[in-house]
């Protein structure tokens, strides 16, 4: 789908949205909004981090099932987690088990708590937020990668941080209100960069 599309309840939404009733919530009341603390970032940083390679619908499915896996992102509690931990994640079925991404979402929880004072993933990912452009009119004008997600992944990955490749850094930034990529006319749009 490439450009905007009404919904049952006639509003213009980017074409993705309306492909289900889990990406339609995800679409009107999280993507693209200002995600704030720390736990909140590091949630978002580790369901990207699992989303890698697959449909984002299958890690909103499961999300609360990560929640309850990473005790809801908490990262001091992760930090703390063991050999034990990774089998015990590895046998949960609720939750995407692969181990490489199990082992850099304890990684990235050790990476979070281990920045210097006065450096947050937010204030990380500020520095590296892209300058406003033009609205796109269609998801052909979407990027997957720009200058500053590199940098931003380099930057993670200098801070110990793991999964954290330029594509999954700019989703990121898209799903936290960092950059404002819905559609021209898509009704969300005006709302991005505000909380709700």
């Amino acid at each position: 789908m490439t450009a905007v599309i009404s919904g049952s309840d006639q509003r213009a939404r980017c074409g993705w949205a309306v492909e289900s009733e889990d990406y339609l919530a995800y679409h009107d009341l999280e993507w693209g909004r200002p995600v704030v603390g720390e736990a909140a970032l590091y949630e978002r940083i580790s369901l990207e981090a699992f989303q890698s390679g697959l449909s984002w619908i299958i890690i909103l499915r499961k999300r609360e099932a990560f929640r309850a896996a990473f005790a809801a992102f908490d990262p001091v509690v992760v930090a703390d987690y063991d050999d034990d931990d990774v089998a015990r994640l590895l046998g949960d079925a609720g939750i995407v088990r692969n181990r490489a991404k199990i082992v850099a979402t304890i990684a990235n929880a050790r990476a979070l708590l281990a920045l210097p004072t006065g450096t947050t993933l937010a204030s990380i990912l500020e520095s590296h937020r892209p300058p406003p452009k033009p609205a796109p009119r269609s998801l052909g004008d979407v990027p997957a990668v720009v200058p500053q997600s590199v940098a931003l992944a380099k930057e993670l990955r200098s801070r110990g941080f793991r999964f954290v490749g330029p594509t999954t850094a700019y989703a990121m930034m898209q799903a936290t209100g960092y950059v404002n990529d819905h559609l021209d006319d898509c009704w969300a749009r005006e709302y991005a960069g505000t909380t709700i």
